[in-house]
């Protein structure tokens, strides 16, 4: 595969990235060399190697649900840095 500027402005939309025409330049190489150390893999023989599904053995043991006592509100909100007594006050968030 070979990286043109359509692709590198691809991943960049993808990524959410801007870059200027230098940056790209830059990046162009560095891609080149990702690609060719990723393509090294197909010439692996690994006809006779089993697909890795867990790093071990051992198989993941979740804990059984339990049901405990839930914390009063008046808990809750002891170490609030603010409140006013039923939720905790925070600072406004915009988004733009």
């Amino acid at each position: 595969m070979e990286i043109t500027p359509a692709i590198i402005d691809h991943l960049a939309d993808l990524s959410k990235l801007e870059f200027t025409r230098q940056e790209m330049e830059q990046l162009h190489p560095d891609l080149d060399r990702i690609l060719a150390f990723v393509g090294k893999l197909n010439e692996l023989d690994l006809r006779d190697i089993e697909p890795l599904v867990y790093l071990s053995d051992r198989i993941q043991a979740l804990r059984p649900d339990e049901s405990k006592e839930d914390i009063s509100r008046e808990e809750a909100l002891r170490n609030a840095p603010q409140t006013d007594g039923t939720h905790f006050i925070v600072p406004k968030v915009i988004w733009k």
